[in-house]
């Protein structure tokens, strides 16, 4: 294993002054900008930090600042801060089910609060900056196997620090602490405490020996992780595994063939699959059997594990047959490890025998039996089991912590029967990294987020369904409830028909050709927004998304625009330039509130100013009648300000199916009302004066006669 171990020495508080050791520390800084905070309802309200801690380092301390941003009238919120060593934190502040199979160790919680899901609003922002400050020695002393080194304690607050190279598959690791002598004060005991543990932030225990009173001490550890400390033991590893024949050429040209192979190689032979010889380590008189595993990176946090000579792994009860599972980039954390495992019980030798699968990190276990658990010296592992019961076994890892894994598997017999010697059985395996689990299910959808350059995925839930995996169906829509609010959404647009009557009626053309589109895409928009089997989708979800909200806008923009009633040339101009601005500003932020408000207050300064010309130079109110105040245009605005009240103030996640509905009916409606009347001197449908011969006819008297 490539990594460190740490020693600690440390003095009770018995020992005031001692002579100090010769280390040297320097500290080191770093931090990371502020992010805004929100209400937590799935991983991807997280703020994730990612922090590299150097080597060597004795001391981390971080300063977590939480503020308010300027202006803000808010209460105070707890907040949850969750740290991690090897991965992301895995979290569940909203106590919602995981998905079955589905294990993790849970984060590190620096405090008792959690962020609330009620109570942060649009209007109130929270900002939290971390800080890191780490010390570290430079010149830390390394503890060679099978030999001694002389080491000086001062002080509980400067303890002695040594580290130590543990090598792959060490199944023992041994501390000797001998020739304690206690200075400067006048006792006979030696009060020392020795502390193993692993060189890096993991959360797991430490081993502790009492060594006060010892002139000997000795602290010991069974299958130590990387970066432990001892005197260690080989007690068990693989012969050498080679791949004879002209692998490298030719697995290129022919891996699919490969990895497609579900036969397995026999055990210590050399055979042939299509062009490929492999020659593989003999099991008898072994005391583990490595099989060679393929990584195939697919995608981002998407990595598949194909055991090379096929799925299917013979497993004895003499020896643990073990694969290496490398998840050593940082990149491969942000994913969810699958493990699947497949007892094939036509070739169990031994039916009253199963098979045990240990799953760890960093370290091995090399053996498996009844009294021996799925544990390294200081973290647990994940322990499977597989018999003619129960055949299937499956595994999920969110976030698994990035490191070597190993699978360890091996038959276990209930009694020590001599039927048992030789038992063996074949297992298949199917290891994979996934970006989500199951792909978020049916009312889920698996997203990638990204952190500053980390990545990592999660799902966002749709129709009440909640959870790491979208599994957790206690506020859950019902089947009739989702049909009900996609006939909602989708049905109310028709009642943009009606608009698009009048304008035509009316000879508005462009503009009922803005109406009917709006109408088109936002109906297959909301069909296709809807979760779970109510969805229909006729395009691609962005594309059908950008085009309801600029349909949305421009018939806005282009309804205040006829209202103002201008001139037709600089109308079209009008309504040509604002579109494309609207489109741009959509690119630029689709869902920003200036993208509906910017052009319709533009609108609505040019239609106030054409209306103050016309009433100044005419001298009386415009419009000039009554009734067109009365009956149209005060219905039609108290219709839209009431829309836009529902739109704005009333509308949230849960009720979002009925109010957005009444949004399109309200907006629809008003169109009708405050669409201004056809010119007098136009005819019906305005096809005589489109037009004569090969000329484009107009009537070129004055509009302001035309208004009633």
């Amino acid at each position: 294993m490539d990594g460190f171990a740490v020693l600690c020495l440390l003095l009770p508080m018995l020992i005031k002054n001692c002579f100090g050791n010769d280390l040297t520390y320097i500290s080191g800084y770093f931090s990371k900008t502020p992010q805004k905070l929100s209400k937590y309802s799935w991983y991807g309200n997280v703020r994730l930090y990612h922090f590299i801690v150097p080597e060597d380092t004795v001391l981390v301390r971080w300063l977590l600042t939480v503020t308010k941003g300027s202006g803000s009238n808010c209460g105070t919120h707890n907040i949850t801060i969750h740290l991690r060593p090897g991965a992301p934190p895995v979290i569940n502040p909203i106590e919602t089910e995981f998905a079955n199979n589905t294990a993790f160790l849970p984060a590190q919680n620096l405090n008792d609060g959690r962020i609330e899901q009620k109570g942060f609003s649009s209007s109130c922002s929270y900002f939290f900056q971390p800080q890191m400050f780490v010390r570290r020695v430079v010149d830390m002393p390394i503890l060679e196997s099978q030999s001694q080194l002389h080491q000086t304690v001062s002080s509980p607050d400067n303890p002695a620090v040594l580290k130590l190279f543990v090598p792959e598959y060490t199944s023992d690791l041994m501390v000797h602490i001998s020739g304690c002598i206690t200075e400067g004060v006048s006792t006979s005991e030696c009060p020392l405490i020795l502390t193993l543990g692993s060189a890096t932030l993991r959360h797991s225990s430490v081993k502790t020996v009492n060594c006060t009173g010892r002139v000997t001490c000795a602290a010991a550890l069974q299958r130590p992780a990387v970066g432990d400390v001892a005197n260690l033991t080989v007690g068990c590893k693989p012969k050498s595994v080679g791949l004879t024949g002209d692998f490298f050429t030719r697995v290129s040209a022919n891996s699919s063939s490969v990895l497609a192979d579900n036969s397995s190689v026999p055990i210590g032979n050399t055979t042939t699959q299509g062009n490929i010889s492999l020659s593989l380590d003999i099991l008898d008189n072994a005391c583990v059997h490595t099989q060679p595993v393929f990584k195939e990176e697919l995608d981002v946090v998407s990595v598949r594990f194909a055991v090379i000579n096929g799925a299917n792994v013979t497993v004895s009860s003499m020896a643990p047959t073990l694969l290496l599972l490398n998840l050593n980039s940082f990149t491969d954390s942000g994913g969810t490890l699958n493990l699947d495992l497949k007892l094939n019980q036509t070739n169990i030798t031994n039916g009253n025998s199963s098979v045990s699968a240990c799953l760890t990190a960093r370290s091995p276990v090399l053996a498996l039996n009844r009294t021996q658990t799925c544990a390294t010296g200081l973290s647990q592992g994940y322990d499977l089991a597989l018999n003619v019961t129960s055949p299937q076994v499956t595994l999920r890892i969110p976030f698994p912590e990035a490191a070597k894994w190993y699978l360890t598997l091996q038959m276990v017999c209930p009694g020590n029967t001599s039927d048992c010697v030789n038992a063996s059985a074949t297992v298949t395996t199917s290891v994979y990294l996934s970006a989500c689990i199951d792909d978020c299910g049916t009312y889920g959808e698996c997203r990638l987020l990204r952190s500053y350059s980390y990545l990592y995925a999660a799902c966002v839930c749709k129709a009440g369904w909640r959870g790491w995996s979208c599994t957790d169906s206690l506020t859950a829509q019902t089947y009739a409830r989702q049909m009900v609010a996609a006939l909602l959404l989708t049905l109310s647009n028709l009642m943009f028909i009606p608009p698009i009557v009048v304008a035509v009626y009316r000879c508005y053309i462009v503009e009922a050709s803005v109406y009917l589109f709006t109408m088109f895409f936002s109906t297959f928009y909301h069909a296709c927004d809807q979760p779970g089997v109510t969805v229909l989708c006729i395009m691609d979800y962005d594309t059908l998304q950008y085009c309801d909200f600029l349909g949305s806008v421009s018939s806005i923009w282009v309804t205040i625009l006829c209202m103002s009633r201008v001139k037709e040339t600089f109308k079209y101009m009008l309504f040509m330039l604002g579109t494309l601005i609207i489109a741009m500003s959509m690119q630029l932020d689709r869902k920003g509130l200036w993208n509906m408000l910017g052009p319709t207050l533009c609108a609505v300064l040019a239609m106030v100013a054409a209306w103050i010309y016309r009433g100044v130079k005419r001298k009386q109110c415009y419009p000039t009648t009554w009734k067109r105040w009365v009956f149209y245009l005060i219905p039609g605005l108290a219709i839209a300000i009431i829309g836009l009240f529902v739109y704005v103030l009333t509308e949230t996640d849960d009720n979002y199916y009925y109010t957005h509905s009444i949004w399109h009916i309200m907006v629809a409606t008003s169109v009708v009302f405050l669409l201004p009347p056809r010119d007098r001197h136009q005819e019906p449908w305005g096809w005589s004066q489109k037009l004569c011969g090969y000329q484009i006819c107009k009537n070129e008297k004055d509009e302001l006669y035309t208004v009633t």
